[in-house]
């Protein structure tokens, strides 16, 4: 057996489709957010200005959570220790998941060191406390609350993206005892459309169901304290577990879940994914603490954030390139072809010092490639008139279409 063959073989299909990621080493600057230094191969270096960050609103440089880490080491040191069972629990875990509880208005919350294990171990777990437990997942929630729901082992039902007649008829067809639980996204990150909440919580009322909401893209940046979508719309009590990040709009690192106290003990107590998993730095969890506590009346932020995604989409759709536009955050440029995604990402880079990671399969279906923009409040209007002349060059040079996607 030639694995060195098998490897080479695996990594030139992707080179051969097209969609083979590059990374590329970029320094963060404190204090000159989106600014950063590119990093060539050779050692040269480059000031570039980030355009595909999810740091949403620059909380990773601002003075509160910088201060409150800085603080947290010199008291503490570095790492935690150990397990939140084996020594890893510390005051900075536990102020952090009390302000957490606070946001989403449920009694409890639990820190893990990522949405994305959060989501795995949490999803994976429900199973062992409601034995029969049926899964209804969105068909295009995130892979790891489907990676979740394919290892809990439970039956599980896929409907069609935010289509709620279709959640109705499976629901419908499966045993009226059985636990059930419906699995889906606020604000679904490679589109950013936002799911037809209230009519799932109907769903979830009528069927007895509960309901599993991941906020991932949207805490911080939608509602009057920074809950998300659920608290814009009014419908945190309608929510039963409320997943979401640390890394995005608060800007530090670690993922939680948000429940009742007797939700949150049995997934602290039954969950693999936290026992067996060191927590998290203390400095980490006490910038994430401070992070939040600050957002929750940081206003003036969510509005230029709005703002500014506002200007980039109208600047865009006047030179009549295909955005997917839903209202929120998040501004897709389809390109339709992974190799055309990687050479304008490409020379954005190059000539204009712009960096967006270009976004192929599997991350998006094929065919529907895309430049996935997140415009921030550290952005300015300089740098948005920037962007826009660089595609608008970009696009024509490639002869790509102009025509406007439909949202």
């Amino acid at each position: 057996m030639n694995y060195d063959a098998l490897l080479d073989s695996a990594i030139q299909r992707l080179h051969d489709e097209g969609r083979y990621r590059t990374f590329i080493d970029i320094e963060r600057r404190k204090g000159q957010f989106p600014r950063a230094k590119w990093v060539r191969p050779d050692g040269s270096e480059r000031d570039i200005t980030v355009w595909c960050g999810n740091d949403y609103l620059g909380m990773g440089q601002h003075p509160v959570v910088l201060e409150a880490m800085h603080e947290a080491l010199e008291a503490t040191g570095a790492g935690s220790g150990g397990t939140r069972n084996i020594s890893g629990t510390t005051v900075y875990h536990k102020r952090l998941e009390a302000e957490l509880a606070d946001l989403h208005r449920k009694e409890a919350a639990l820190v893990f060191t990522s949405a994305y294990i959060a989501n795995d171990a949490t999803l994976s777990t429900l199973p062992k406390l409601f034995p029969g437990l049926i899964i209804y997942s969105d068909e295009l929630n995130h892979a790891s609350m489907i990676e979740g729901i394919r290892r809990n082992g439970g039956a599980k039902r896929i409907f069609r993206h935010n289509d709620v007649a279709h959640l109705r008829e499976l629901m419908a067809a499966d045993d009226p005892a059985a636990p059930k639980l419906i699995a889906f996204e606020s604000v679904y990150s490679m589109d950013g459309d936002i799911c037809p909440m209230e009519e799932i919580c109907d769903l979830a009322q009528e069927f007895n169901a509960l309901t599993y909401l991941d906020e991932v893209h949207a805490v911080g940046m939608y509602g009057p304290r920074g809950a998300g979508i659920a608290e814009k719309l009014g419908l945190m009590g309608r929510i039963d577990i409320i997943n979401a990040t640390l890394a995005k709009a608060y800007g530090v690192m670690g993922g939680y879940i948000a429940s009742t106290a007797k939700m949150v003990d049995a997934i602290r107590s039954y969950a693999p994914g936290f026992i067996f998993t060191t927590s998290l730095p203390p400095a980490v969890a006490a910038g994430a603490a401070a992070s939040v506590r600050y957002i929750k009346t940081a206003q003036h932020l969510r509005d230029k954030h709005q703002e500014h995604a506002h200007v980039l989409k109208t600047r865009l759709k006047a030179l009549g390139l295909p955005i997917i536009d839903h209202g929120t955050h998040i501004v897709p440029v389809h390109v339709g072809d992974p190799v055309h995604c990687k050479k304008i990402s490409d020379m954005l880079l190059e000539h204009y010092g712009i960096y967006v990671q270009p976004i192929n399969f599997p991350t998006v279906p094929r065919g529907t490639e895309r430049l996935r923009f997140t415009p921030s409040p550290v952005h300015t209007l300089d740098d948005i008139d920037h962007l826009v002349r660089a595609m608008d060059k970009l696009w024509s040079h490639c002869a790509l279409n102009r025509a406007e996607m439909s949202a």
